[in-house]
Order: C-alpha cells, then sequence, then structure tokens
C-alpha cells in the first residue's frame, strides 16, 4: 500500500503535539507492559505499520519471541503475568468497544493489578496506541523502525 498522505506534512503542528502527548503517555507506564499492550491493539486493529514498529521496540526492550509470537492467544499462553493479563483485557475491552465486549469482568482484573492511577494510564496508553493505528492505516503509513529515533520510535507508528 502506499502512503495516501503524510499527515506529518499536513498537519505539522498537530502532529508534533500528537506525537509529544503520546511519548509522555507511553513513557509513564514500564516499557514491557506497553510494548505488550501497542502490540495486541495493533494485532487487534490489523495494522502492520504498528505492529512491526513495535515488535521490533519490544525486542530491543528485551521481549522475548515467545511471548510476542504468544500474543494474540494470550489468554491461554501461561507466560504472561497476572497484571499483564490484566492490561491486555483491558486492552481487548477498549480496543474492540464497537463490539460490546464484557467490561465488568476485564475492569475487575484491572482494578486488582493497578492502582486508581494506572488504570488511567494505561487506558490512556491503549488510546494512544489505537489512534496511532487509525492514523497508520488511515492514510497507508509504513515507516521504517530502522530510521526512527528510538524515543521517538515508541510512538512514531
Amino acid at each position: 500500500m502506499t502512503a495516501r498522505l503524510n499527515p506529518f506534512a499536513a498537519a505539522p503542528s498537530l502532529m508534533k503535539d500528537w506525537q509529544t502527548i503520546s511519548l509522555a503517555i507511553n513513557e509513564s507506564m514500564e516499557p514491557t507492559l506497553v510494548g505488550l499492550v501497542e502490540i495486541r491493539a495493533s494485532q487487534i486493529n490489523g495494522c502492520a505499520n504498528c505492529l512491526n514498529l513495535h515488535t521490533v521496540f519490544a525486542r530491543e526492550n528485551g521481549e522475548t519471541e515467545q511471548r510476542i509470537n504468544l500474543l494474540a492467544a494470550w489468554q491461554e499462553a501461561p507466560c504472561y503475568t497476572d497484571r499483564e493479563r490484566a492490561a491486555l483485557g483491558w486492552t481487548e475491552v477498549m480496543t474492540r468497544l464497537s463490539e460490546g465486549c464484557e467490561r465488568d469482568s476485564a475492569y475487575r482484573a484491572l482494578q486488582a493489578q493497578f492502582s486508581e492511577e494506572e488504570q488511567v494510564k494505561l487506558t490512556l496508553i491503549i488510546s494512544v496506541i489505537n489512534g496511532w493505528n487509525r492514523i497508520a492505516t488511515g492514510f497507508g503509513i509504513w515507516v521504517d523502525p530502522t530510521e526512527v529515533k528510538p524515543t521517538a520510535a515508541r510512538v512514531s507508528a
């Protein structure tokens, strides 16, 4: 797919602001957890660009191939912590809002593993990656991870 529009050229100030806030939000929690959330939401949304970027960045942050490969079946895979499972369950619900997913059990798991502040942070992280997924898929963006600076790369989906 070729790019339809470069949003950074079309609205540079807003995209710079979006990138800055995205980075700040993502840096508010542990990188491994953020990486799992970014990958899972990108899988659900079918965003090849974000999957490509965030699997590379997750590996750079020490994530294993096994955990990356099993992420699509995280409910059945024994390699995720209870905290990660709660985050992934909340990611599923927040990413699939239009599907009417059952939120109560996911929220109870979230409450058991995350403080109120962390719940807000995680929800913002999920919102950020869903936003990047929509920008990348909507405009046909493809970014080579080797061309992105490591700190900016985490949000330059």
